[in-house]
């Protein structure tokens, strides 16, 4: 088959099944896998170390666990995503609907182990993800000749081994290695008759490499610092178009991109993370996170098909590169029961005022809050809950009149509250 040579595309969203969830971490990367970290919001992140879920977190922070110690992280979100149609400025031909809510109810979580080989030396893994977005629009939505159903799921399975160096340095490594799923579906104009489908379809495996230091600086204070390298998701799947009708199919093919080849390379973007655990006194400890992520490597996106001129189509979204900042606290009501809370907010990757319908996703706040259960030394358990506000998210699109076969000008905003609920519940043993 013959490859679109022109189609770079980097990714049109996502979202995590066993362990991926809906939501924007500064772009498409998640902090929310199940765990206590959905209760704080994130706030220290990588210096926490008070379960298995460190083996992703900061591999560094298994020096801190005793023995072998297993945690289970089980998540259920809810993401608001409705589209309101703007008729001012939406083309006629393509109606008013706004597709309905495009997110839903979705499951997430992970596994994580971490096993002493000596109290200085452990070695972990981690099943989890924490990369993408999945949306699917109504039939027959205003938006349907630019993204119909998009999702991107990274599942990741990450090996993990850390060393004590000295009685306050901790150092750690692992390796990332993500099983990407890819699927975008999208509407063509056939100017007469009903719409014709575009599908790109592939999995594919992708691998990068983690790095954690954890220093304390006495038993109640610690830094943790991470680095997380990019994957890339080389993903090549076939453009299958369907119902395109005699004429559009005999053009497609003259110009190759019936069922040819797409080049689909995808970009997880690098990233740093620093965080801060310091403890008050008995009762009370203080939390934070500042962190970077690469999201101007993220790549394009947007494929489509104009069946007055079918060609290959890109569009460079210019993303932009995110910072984190993230706050939380602990409470110790009782010698069974830990409180905790926190706030954080990821800047925005791409222009708030112009976002396409197969990214709603920009710049978040997120507000947590959640318990830890100690009943007894082997065992704790634990409930946690986190809103993540996505701000206004407005759409203006142009194209070719959908009369001649263009996908129409888009307008509209995705309706408040335009949020993502997160509900987990974390389980952990110690042997």
């Amino acid at each position: 088959m013959k490859r679109i040579k022109t189609i770079q595309l980097a990714s049109v969203l996502a979202m995590a099944a066993m362990t991926i969830g809906n939501a924007d971490a500064g772009g498409l990367l998640l902090y929310e896998i199940g765990t206590a970290d959905v209760g704080l919001a994130s706030a220290g992140y990588t210096a926490r170390a008070q379960d298995a879920a460190t083996v992703f977190t900061n591999p560094a922070g298994m020096t801190r666990l005793e023995g072998d110690q297993l945690t289970v992280g089980l998540q259920a979100l809810y993401g608001n995503a409705s589209f309101s149609v703007d008729p001012s400025g939406t083309s006629p031909g393509l109606g008013n609907s706004g597709g309905g809510n495009a997110i839903g109810w979705f499951p997430g979580g992970g596994f994580f182990y971490s096993h002493s080989i000596s109290p200085d030396l452990k070695v972990g893994m981690a099943l989890t993800g924490n990369f993408g977005l999945s949306i699917k629009y109504n039939d027959g939505w205003a938006g349907r000749y630019r993204t119909q159903e998009s999702t991107l799921i990274g599942v990741s399975f990450v090996p993990a081994v850390a060393y004590r160096v000295n009685d306050k340095l901790s150092v750690g490594a692992s390796v990332n290695a993500m099983r990407g799923a890819f699927k975008t579906v999208v509407g063509i104009n056939n100017a007469f008759g009903p719409d014709g489908q575009l599908t790109l379809d592939d999995n594919v495996w992708g691998f990068g490499g983690n790095l954690g230091l954890l220093y304390e600086f006495n038993p109640g204070t610690r830094l943790g610092i991470t680095y997380n390298s990019q994957i890339k998701l080389d993903f090549d799947a076939p453009a299958q178009c369907s119902g395109t009708g005699p004429v559009l199919s005999s053009v497609l093919r003259a110009r190759g991109l019936q069922d040819a080849n797409v080049n689909l390379g995808m970009n997880v973007p690098q990233g740093v993370n620093a965080g801060l655990y310091h403890e008050i006194n008995d009762q009370w400890a203080l939390l934070g996170s500042v962190g970077w992520q690469q999201w101007s490597r993220f790549g394009q996106v947007d494929v489509g098909i104009d069946s007055n001129n079918p060609v290959s189509l890109t569009a460079d979204r210019n993303y932009k590169d995110t910072w984190h900042l993230a706050a939380g606290t602990q409470y110790r009501a009782s010698e069974r029961v830990t409180l905790m809370g926190g706030i954080a907010y990821d800047s925005e990757f791409q222009d708030s005022n112009n976002i396409p319908p197969a990214i709603p996703a920009n710049a978040a706040w997120r507000f947590g809050f959640g318990g830890q259960f100690e009943e007894s030394k082997t065992f704790n358990w634990g409930l946690s809950a986190e809103y993540l506000y996505a701000g206004s998210l407005k759409t203006n699109l142009s194209g070719l009149p959908p009369v001649i076969g263009g996908r129409g000008n888009l307008a509209g905003s995705y309706e408040q509250p335009a949020g993502i609920l997160f509900l987990a519940a974390n389980l952990n043993f110690k042997f």
